[in-house]
């Protein structure tokens, strides 16, 4: 009995892959017969979707304009660029000055600090703008939801000029509200200068950042909240999950997919700080510890006018993010299923 059940099992599975081969190949000579549109189906079509692939084209010319003409100017970086004689006239040097990038005095200290505070910003920031969007989620009155949204996008549009000139008033040791109340509060007993302290301008950076970007960094988990099914959360409550238990078994899942795209980008942008926001913070006093690639690039390649030297540090810079993209897509794809491409 045994044998013949084996060998019935075997034909059958025999008969269905037989019969899935025939349907395999009756839709591929479907799929081949199908009818070709003709080229005047085709002007048609495109005619009909022109107003609405238009709108891409603004887009597709800036990128064009700002992001792809300029990167001839990245042969500079392997040249010994001279104003009179052009980019394409300036001698081969080859890696001669990402050589000494690697062998310049500066270059621990300015990867050090450039990786500190994007390694506390991956770890601080990054559940920030998540966390905030959980807990907006579960305000129940419109009106007051609509005002801490609003009031928290508001420091995304104004300048670094302006919010960092508010920070350094807030923390000013003559005036500043903070030094006021700690020493109204008897913490401490004559003012700090804050901002001159180097153990605490890390800190500081990433604690304005955070203050400054988490209501526009929320917009997107809100929108992938939004999204979520509401009789996962009617039965969540049915099964008697209080408000941090749905946050975490059925909004936070939800969402996971865009955490990880947005964790992916975060990773990828480690070697970028920002330029803006350090050079308005940063004085003589904190120079040790506020010098990133950023900076440098600027300092060295329009002050110092070594174009060739900074244009190497910034397609170094380049090349290490784009390793790391990879890198931690390759990651994700692996662990969570989750990826870019």
């Amino acid at each position: 009995m045994k044998e013949n059940a084996v060998i019935w099992l075997s034909r059958l599975g025999q008969r269905i892959g037989e019969e899935s081969q025939v349907d395999g190949a009756v839709n591929a000579k479907q799929r081949v017969r199908a009818p070709r549109l003709s080229a005047t189906g085709r002007w048609q079509r495109f005619k009909s979707q022109f107003a609405l692939q238009s709108m891409v084209l603004p887009g597709i010319l800036f990128l064009l304009l700002f992001s792809y003409v300029p990167m001839y100017g990245i042969l500079i970086a392997f040249k010994e660029y001279d104003l009179f004689l052009g980019v394409m006239n300036s001698p081969w040097i080859g890696f001669k000055h990402f050589q000494e990038f690697l062998n310049d005095p500066n270059f621990l200290n300015v990867l050090r600090n450039t990786l500190a505070m994007n390694l506390m910003g991956l770890v601080i920031g990054f559940p920030a703008p998540i966390v905030f969007a959980l807990f907006l989620n579960e305000l129940n009155k419109k009106r007051f939801k609509s005002f801490v949204q609003t009031i928290s996008y508001l420091p995304h549009f104004v300048s670094w000029v302006i919010f960092g000139g508010l920070v350094l008033t807030v923390l000013s040791p003559s005036n500043g509200i903070l030094n006021l109340l700690l020493t109204s509060l008897h913490i401490i007993d004559e003012p700090i200068n804050f901002i001159a302290k180097p153990h605490l301008f890390w800190m500081i950076m990433v604690s304005a950042e955070i203050l400054k970007g988490i209501g526009w960094g929320a917009i997107i988990y809100i929108a992938a909240i939004a999204g979520v099914d509401q009789e996962m959360y009617d039965a969540a409550k049915i099964d008697g999950a209080g408000r941090f238990q749905r946050m975490w078994y059925v909004t936070l899942p939800a969402i996971m997919g865009t955490v990880v795209i947005m964790l992916i980008f975060a990773i990828s942008s480690i070697l970028n700080t920002g330029f803006e926001q350090i050079m308005v913070m940063q004085n003589p006093l904190n120079l040790d510890v506020s010098e990133t690639i950023d900076t440098y690039v600027y300092k060295v390649g329009l002050r110092q006018m070594r174009y060739s030297y900074s244009t190497a540090v910034g397609l170094a810079k380049s090349v290490v993010a784009l390793i790391l993209l990879f890198a931690a897509n390759y990651v994700s794809r692996k662990v969570t299923d989750n990826s870019l491409f």
